[in-house]
């Protein structure tokens, strides 16, 4: 398997349980806060591989890093597939 059929094509989603009242006050504080869950968990995860991490964690989270900003600069969604007429969106 090519480097480029292992790497996922999106983000994962990763979830976890959580009693919903303390999602809603952690939504909420997040909302007053201005950001998201999302980025917020994100940035937990960024101090806590910092702060704990040894050299491997660190290459992970650069590579990481360099992953969301690659995403993050994409106008217009997915690129479209070379050799297929199928829509991006449709996986």
């Amino acid at each position: 398997m090519s480097d480029e059929q292992a790497k996922p094509r999106h983000t994962r989603t990763r979830p976890i349980r959580v009693p919903g009242p303390l999602w809603d006050a952690y939504g909420r504080i997040c909302e007053r806060l201005g950001t998201d869950r999302t980025n917020d968990l994100l940035d937990h995860m960024r101090a806590r591989v910092r702060e704990h991490g040894d050299e491997a964690d660190r290459a992970g989270l650069a590579a990481a890093e360099a992953e969301l900003a690659e995403r993050r600069a994409r106008k217009g969604g997915r690129p479209k597939r070379e050799g297929t007429s199928r829509a991006p969106d449709s996986e």
